[in-house]
């Protein structure tokens, strides 16, 4: 089974955030999808927490080894489509473009951002649970 993963999931993961297990059970056997940016936005977020310092560089440079280790695809988004999303639902270009995987690849979503979640619900995108 195809999953798209967002990033609000991934990092959980990798900086062994309370629901990591979770997520690692629901996606055991599933193959990972997400949108070409997923990669420069984990590295933003990344950049993000070194800044209000949150992380230390020794920790983000562990964090980033064990993301290289997951196995994902990554895949083009529709930019006319993305953009469309985003305006129709108020929402950033990066959700736009993780929303735009699901809807076209025909995945269920998993993802920790609420936002994300009551949009995906909207468009009809199945979003995987999250509690344990």
């Amino acid at each position: 089974m195809d999953v798209v993963i967002d990033t609000s999931a991934i990092i959980a993961v990798i900086t062994n955030e309370p629901e990591r297990d979770t997520l690692i059970s629901r996606t055991f056997d599933a193959s990972l999808l997400a949108p070409a940016s997923s990669h420069w936005e984990v590295g933003n977020a990344f950049s993000a927490m070194l800044k209000r310092r949150r992380i230390t560089l020794p920790e983000t440079r562990l964090a980033l080894r064990n993301y290289e280790r997951i196995a994902m695809r990554f895949v083009d988004i529709d930019l006319g489509q993305a953009v469309e999303l985003a305006d129709n639902f108020n929402i950033y270009a990066y959700d736009a473009y993780v929303a735009a995987c699901a809807i076209n690849f025909r995945c269920p979503l998993l993802t920790l951002d609420k936002g994300l979640i009551e949009v995906a619900e909207k468009i009809g995108i199945e979003v995987m649970e999250t509690k344990p």
